[in-house]
């Protein structure tokens, strides 16, 4: 798979990064099913429009004293749920801060994250009702907080993260993207309103370049289309524009470039780290890349860094809770049954 993401230009989209895994694939409605690997994780069933979409649940195995903070981490193109949890080492992390983590499982492993239909995604806004189906099912069985769901992504699931988040701002209390920028041309994905927003992005990165992709070349056969995407500074500033945040700033600190778009009274931080040596990859991740995706700096513990923003944001306000009520009631429960 990366050796037809490099020959052909591809985008971010057409890997995950990670070595495949053995997960098993989505087939009947189901609320559990075997573990996963680990312990604590199982493999979910949700029906969404006519559609089972399936997803891994991690739980923290300590008893909640109260609802738990969600995190939804969408994989990258060509991987699934297990290869994120790998990549990410997001269990681990997540454990420690209390937190629900769920990786969901994109259509023919790739993520709906621009707004035009093609041959092989009629319906381009599929994803976006699975995105908030499945968290007002986690709200409603898992004690998940609807003031404290959090979006995180990468590569192509990173620009899955970022629309959620541009078009269901109400939904999420964070936004985080890995190697993914905001689709643009065609596809384009415009914020709606404000939300904490940070872009982690290589500063080598051979396959989706931090400058942006404005003309992708043609994708594998069989494949969908490769989306055009924005420059990440461009992404992080779209979403400063519609949180009217102040002027950037920016610092350069050791091994990685920061620049944090301030909030004004009321409002919401965005924040950039370009990680100078790093390629396609996740940085600080102890998975090999595959070839021609660039180094895994070590510069920067991504997913430290990704948490600590998202738990220092402000949960939303309390009516967002009303508002995931309405997406469990508009999605009806999404059919489930045990195994």
């Amino acid at each position: 798979m990366a050796g037809l993401a490099l020959a052909t230009g591809c985008s971010a989209e057409d890997d995950s990064g990670s070595p495949k895994s053995k997960a098993a694939s989505s087939g009947a409605s189901s609320s559990k099913a075997a573990p996963t690997g680990t312990s604590a994780d199982s493999r979910e069933h949700l029906r969404v429009g006519g559609t089972t979409r399936a997803y891994l649940l991690h739980k923290p195995t300590a008893p909640a004293s109260g609802p738990r903070p969600l995190v939804v981490a969408f994989h990258g193109r060509g991987a699934d749920p297990a290869e994120m949890r790998e990549l990410s080492g997001l269990n681990k992390a997540a454990k420690a801060r209390g937190m629900l983590v769920a990786y969901p499982e994109a259509l023919r492993k790739a993520w709906g994250a621009g707004t035009a239909p093609n041959r092989k995604r009629p319906d381009p806004e599929a994803d976006v009702r699975f995105a908030e189906a499945l968290v007002a099912e986690l709200v409603r069985t898992r004690q998940a907080d609807p003031r404290r769901v959090y979006v995180v992504g990468f590569s192509n699931g990173g620009s899955m993260a970022l629309r959620v988040a541009a078009e269901r701002p109400r939904l999420v209390a964070g936004a985080v993207s890995v190697a993914g920028q905001l689709p643009t041309g065609r596809a384009e994905v415009r914020p709606t309103g404000p939300v904490p927003v940070m872009i982690v992005y290589g500063g080598k990165d051979p396959v989706r370049p931090v400058t942006g992709l404005a003309r992708p070349g043609p994708a594998p056969k069989g494949e969908e289309p490769i989306t055009a995407t924005m420059s990440a500074r461009a992404s992080a500033q779209a979403f400063a524009t519609a949180g009217r945040t102040k002027d950037p700033a920016e610092q350069a600190r050791k091994g990685y470039d920061h620049t944090v778009w301030r909030p004004g009274a009321g409002k919401v931080p965005v924040e950039l780290l370009v990680v100078r040596d790093a390629g396609h990859t996740w940085p600080g991740t102890t998975v090999t890349p595959p070839k021609g995706f660039g180094p895994a700096s070590k510069s920067l513990d991504t997913t430290g860094t990704v948490l600590g923003f998202l738990k220092d944001q402000a949960p939303r306000p309390a009516a967002n809770t009303a508002d995931t009520a309405d997406t469990a009631e508009a999605s009806k429960s999404p059919e489930r049954s045990d195994r």
